[in-house]
């Protein structure tokens, strides 16, 4: 019989203590989560959204106080206590950007000061997402200098949704949860559909993305390929699929100024496609004349989700899905410690 070595037994209690020091460690974090209380916080960027998250969570929303001074600078004010609880943000960075984006910023840091135990900020709609790399030379990278300033005011989780690459997530230095509202539009969508459709990326970036609702649907896609030659401007240089005589059903992340979208419709009624053109994209920013420009140039209608606050007009049919039961479900798991993989987005 061999008896162990006094090496071997001190290995083995170092080990025991080891996984006895995890196992305390993760039972303490386990009972701590249970023991804080959930708080939902509203930015001014879309209350309404906010509104329906605290709805389906059964959830007040925490009061707080937002102004600006007369020479411009922001006030944050968490009127009630946060001490030692689960405090979720919930502020998307639509245009005005800058100013969404510091009053996230304020209300993370008021809620550190305030003792919060942990802060997410559930950010619906990223700004600068489309910053992520220096197209020419001598200028900034905006998606990782607003990622790095979110990881400043010392949030601990972001949660997101559809961003405009996948990669963005790798430019925070906090833990990011990706969702995606892709399900909620293909159900939207589906009755749209016929046999004679064909899902079309709206630019090379969107190509996943159509494959995507392409297979869901069952129908062809196609590709229109791009040139930006402005903030407003894009000029098609061809499209890849075979489009005539069938039905377009334009797929994109975003619609901001809506001059991608609408280069895309006249390029595919050239080539012979149904002058019948619907557009799906989760983030509607629609800023300046994009509702115009959408209706002018003969798009059917437009379906959007809520993640930014949508213009009221009469101008186009806009059917808009909302996504506050989709990131109510991804608070509510993140509060209880549960799996968030059936929410998140996979490519």
């Amino acid at each position: 019989m061999r008896f162990p070595t006094l090496q071997t037994i001190s290995a083995t209690l170092a080990d025991s203590r080891i996984c006895g020091l995890m196992v305390w460690t993760v039972a303490a974090k386990l009972l701590l989560q249970q023991n804080m209380h959930l708080k939902l916080i509203a930015g001014n960027a879309n209350v309404p959204l906010a509104e329906n998250i605290a709805h389906a969570l059964d959830v007040p929303l925490s009061n707080r106080d937002i102004y600006r001074f007369p020479d411009g600078e922001l006030h944050v004010e968490i009127q009630e206590t946060v001490r030692g609880d689960d405090v979720y943000l919930i502020q998307p960075t639509g245009p005005p950007v800058e100013e969404r984006l510091f009053e996230l910023l304020l209300l993370a840091d008021a809620c550190r000061r305030a003792g919060a135990a942990s802060v997410t900020a559930v950010v619906s709609y990223f700004g600068y997402a489309r910053h992520d790399r220096r197209a020419s030379g001598r200028e900034a990278v905006g998606a990782r200098l607003v990622a790095d300033l979110i990881g400043a005011a010392r949030v601990n989780r972001v949660v997101a949704l559809d961003l405009h690459v996948t990669s963005l997530e790798g430019f925070f230095p906090v833990p990011v949860e990706h969702l995606t509202a892709v399900p909620r539009l293909l159900e939207q969508v589906r009755c749209r559909v016929t046999d004679n459709s064909i899902v079309v990326a709206a630019d090379l970036g969107a190509a996943k993305l159509a494959e995507r609702y392409a297979s869901a649907l069952g129908v062809p896609a196609a590709i229109v390929h791009k040139r930006r030659l402005s903030g407003e401007q894009v000029r098609v240089r061809a499209i890849a699929g075979e489009v005539r005589g069938r039905v377009p059903l334009i797929i994109d992340d975003m619609i901001s100024t809506g001059g991608t979208v609408e280069a895309a419709v006249k390029a595919l009624v050239e080539a012979g496609a149904v002058p019948e053109v619907d557009v799906v994209a989760t983030h509607g920013v629609l800023v300046g004349a994009a509702i115009e420009r959408l209706a002018g140039c003969g798009v059917r209608g437009l379906i959007v989700t809520d993640s930014v606050m949508i213009p009221d007009t009469q101008a186009l049919p806009l059917e808009v899905v909302s996504v506050g039961s989709l990131l109510a479900d991804a608070i509510g798991r993140l509060h209880r410690g549960q799996s968030l993989a059936a929410l998140i987005r996979h490519e």
